[in-house]
């Protein structure tokens, strides 16, 4: 069974290694790294890992957590590799196929930041609706998203900013960011069941990968 581990260890030579050489005790097999974030002494990054057949995924966090100054953040299934650094190959898609551009975006950005779906939306007066969506997407009614439009990426709190019941069930953590220009206003909202947390470097992404969508698409 593959998983994706997200620790967040000191940002010193030899932590992550380290933190393979525990894992590999565990009886894991590391697939790949992917750097999420490095700030102030601190990095972050998801590994995917594999473990033999009936061992389960709490091992992966004892381990982990075994070598000093190391959190786990998340476990959670995964697919077993790390499709990292995608976005350029999104774009040539998206260039190539214009025409189902929105939807290749939806299911690129769930892809991308390896999360459970992604939505592009639109707002127009007190009504918000789906102009395209990823596979998986939760089906909703028709509603309005009063923070619409944005001016930036955000975490999207539902304790904050109103979203459709669905989308925040099983304790999924969202993002969006601005998409497109002028009227009406459009997002792209990712959603992630279970965790982790979106970090300042993922809604960076997030942001700059919406905004060079727009200009391949036009608004």
């Amino acid at each position: 069974m593959s998983y994706l581990l997200r620790v967040v260890l000191p940002d010193r030579p030899g932590s992550l290694g380290a933190v393979a050489t525990a894992l590999g005790n565990a009886g894991a097999d590391i697939l790949g790294v992917d750097v999420v974030e490095r700030v102030g002494g601190i990095a972050v990054d998801d590994l995917a890992v594999e473990l033999p057949p009936g061992r389960p995924p709490d091992v992966l966090i004892t381990a982990a957590e075994a070598v000093p100054g190391v959190e786990v953040e998340s476990v959670r299934p995964h697919s077993g590799r790390l499709d990292t650094h995608r976005e350029l190959e999104l774009l040539e898609e998206i260039a190539g196929n214009p025409g189902d551009g929105l939807k290749l975006l939806a299911d690129g950005v769930a892809r991308i930041f390896r999360a459970g779906w992604a939505l592009v939306v639109a707002r127009e007066g007190e009504r918000s609706y789906r102009l395209a969506e990823s596979t998986a997407a939760p089906e909703t009614t028709a509603g309005d998203l009063p923070w619409l439009p944005l001016q930036r990426a955000v975490v999207v709190d539902p304790a904050v900013h109103w979203v459709p019941e669905p989308w925040s069930d099983l304790d999924t953590e969202l993002a969006a960011a601005p998409y497109g220009v002028g009227s009406p206003p459009q997002a792209i909202v990712v959603g992630r069941p279970g965790g982790p947390a979106f970090r300042p470097t993922e809604l960076a992404r997030l942001a700059h990968l919406a905004g060079v969508v727009t200009t391949v698409l036009g608004s």
